[in-house]
């Protein structure tokens, strides 16, 4: 995929050909989706017709959160234990939500249940979530009719535990879109719980600037939430409620990452996706002005760092309805061509969104698209249904496997606090846990060290929090520490971890976009991570120069000081018009020795 990225960063797009087919089909006669097909149809089957072969999901996994029951009426008591004690291993493979199926064999066949049966199976359901302290939410009702002359029906529930302990569910979503597209208006509707007056008022309490208030455009990067509680109803800052209180009424936390779209704030763009290690991101296009400015850009930096993204056309009350399809036309050509490669979704119904959340976390190539309006509203339930669904992208086994391991915090953020002292804010990037109290090390410093320093406290959605997990992102006190010493792009490490730094490293790249020829002494602005800095290439293996298109294994130079970095890890540079991709092959680790690691720094600043 990384040689056809090219297409979307520098020139035009290829006409569309081939591509991924038609609309998107359920994975089974009657797989979830299709909203508007039992109508004339039910399941491969129409009225009066010969019934074809039987309708059929997926057989059920052993692992994950999805549960499939024929029937749940009346059990024993022995059953009952049973069923609850299935219950919270799917509870727990979902972090904390899981979807049941009633009326489906464990073989994925589609039989349904009378109207009688699902009432009496709803209500066990119900006394099992009750017993594990959870809620159910009907997410919708299907009819089949196989082999049967009673009305039959399938139901589809989601069981969402009520939050205990902080553990509430919590994906970042990160915002991208060209300028003017109308992603802060969104997100302040979302938000907030009002929506926009046609001139912006739902975005100024996003902004963090006054040239932003001014310009009415974003240049920074700005984080709000948007909660759904153990029923499944949204949770904002309607009703005059705090952001703590958001946080307390709620079970799953949506954080929007909101990012500038214009192209002279690409790099602080970059550095929200690269830092904030988004689950997924949401490309918002203005349905009157189609793919324009920096849409294309944004789209090839989701592909290039693998973050599946969905689709939110903005902006339909502006245009007429011939508009709006010719901009998902245009969208959906760019996302069936070779260098993209995926299969996109339109949602019309409550039915596609269900649809769309399920099969968009199963699968990388599926691409939702929604179309709405931030003035009129049209639509906008339609993305809360779907964001209220989408499950995590990974499952409880592997939160565990990551936080044995040792504490990796990055530092992305670093603010003075009266009375609090000095506060950074960032993530618990991919391991490990961070406790309050817990003494880690903060480097590289400009010569190389690292510091030791003591976690005073820490917030999470701005509510106090004990423990912080990984892939969680937070804010932690570190109270007297000299603010100075810090800076963007350092990590928090636990001390047994003996951390690597290395100002010399080499990565296997491929090149995006470049006006002439890539040389030995070209300068690029290199993004690992949170780590930022300008580079220079040293050597390139086995060729003198690169073209667009071309890969090779380059190996750059840090000119400012080193940086903590991790084989493996996603590397993207650019330089004006100059892009590529890659990642990190080789570390010429710069040793405690060779940098006099042992001298100290005064009291309660000991160099590691």
């Amino acid at each position: 995929m990384d040689s056809r990225v090219s297409e979307l960063f520098g020139g035009c797009c290829r006409p569309a050909g081939g591509g991924a087919g038609g609309a998107l089909r359920g994975r089974g006669g009657a797989a979830p989706g299709g909203g508007g097909s039992k109508a004339k149809k039910k399941n491969g089957r129409s009225r009066g017709g010969k019934a074809n072969n039987p309708p059929y999901l997926p057989p059920e996994a052993e692992d994950g959160n999805i549960e499939y029951k024929l029937k749940l009426v009346n059990p024993s008591q022995y059953r009952f234990e049973h069923l609850v004690t299935q219950m919270k291993w799917r509870l727990q493979e979902g972090r904390g939500e899981a979807v049941y199926q009633i009326g489906v064999e464990d073989n994925g066949l589609l039989v349904g249940l009378s109207e009688e049966e699902m009432r009496a199976s709803l209500k066990t359901l119900r006394r099992m979530a009750e017993k594990v302290g959870a809620d159910i939410t009907v997410l919708r009702e299907r009819e089949v009719d196989y082999d049967s002359d009673v009305p039959r029906k399938i139901t589809e529930v989601l069981v969402r535990k009520v939050p205990d302990n902080q553990q509430f569910l919590d994906l970042r979503v990160a915002v991208l879109g060209n300028v003017d597209s109308g992603k802060s208006t969104l997100l302040g509707v979302l938000t907030q719980g009002e929506l926009d007056n046609g001139r912006g008022r739902a975005r100024l309490n996003l902004f963090r600037h006054l040239h932003e208030i001014q310009s009415g455009r974003t240049s920074s990067i700005s984080f709000e939430i948007l909660g759904f509680n153990s029923k499944g109803e949204v949770v904002n800052y309607s009703d005059s409620r705090t952001a703590e209180e958001i946080c307390e009424s709620s079970s799953k936390m949506i954080t929007f990452i909101d990012l500038a779209g214009h192209h002279k704030y690409l790099k602080t763009t970059i550095f929200g996706l690269t830092s904030y290690c988004p689950d997924f991101a949401m490309l918002v296009v203005s349905a009157n002005t189609g793919i324009a400015g920096t849409t294309r850009e944004h789209l090839g930096l989701a592909m290039a760092l693998k973050v599946p993204f969905f689709i939110v056309v903005s902006k339909v009350d502006l245009c007429s309805k011939a508009t709006v399809e010719r901009t998902v036309k245009q969208l959906e050509r760019i996302l069936k061509q070779p260098g993209c490669n995926k299969l996109p979704l339109l949602v019309n119904s409550d039915d596609d969104a269900v649809t769309a959340a399920q099969q968009f976390a199963q699968s990388p190539n599926i691409t939702p698209i929604f179309t709405l309006s931030s003035v009129s509203g049209e639509n906008l339930d339609l993305l809360k249904v779907f964001l209220n669904i989408l499950p995590p992208l990974t499952n409880s086994k592997e939160q565990e496997e990551l936080m044995q391991q040792l504490t990796e915090f990055q530092v992305d953020e670093i603010y003075t606090v009266p009375e609090v002292g000095t506060v950074v804010g960032g993530t618990l990037s991919s391991s490990g846990i961070c406790r309050e109290g817990e003494n880690l090390v903060v480097g590289p410093t400009d010569d190389g060290k690292f510091l030791r320093l003591k976690v005073c406290s820490i917030q999470r959605n701005r509510s106090a929090c004990r423990v912080l997990r990984a892939g969680q992102a937070a804010t932690l006190a570190l109270g007297p520490f000299d603010r100075s010493l810090l800076r963007k792009g350092m990590v928090m490490v636990s001390p047994e971890m003996n951390p690597t730094i290395c100002s010399v490293f080499e990565a296997e790249i491929v090149l995006l976009f470049h006006a002439t020829t890539f040389r030995k002494g070209f300068q690029v602005t290199v993004h690992v991570g949170n780590v930022r800095q300008t580079a220079i290439v040293e050597k390139i293996h086995g060729k003198d120069k690169l073209r667009t298109g071309e890969k090779a294994v380059v190996c750059f130079r840090f000119i400012k000081h080193p940086e903590y970095l991790k084989i493996g890890a996603k590397l993207l540079f650019r330089e004006g018009v100059t892009k590529g991709i890659g990642h990190v092959t080789d570390l010429q680790a710069i040793t405690t020795k060779e940098n006099g690691l042992e001298e100290s720094l005064g009291p309660g600043q000991l160099s590691f």
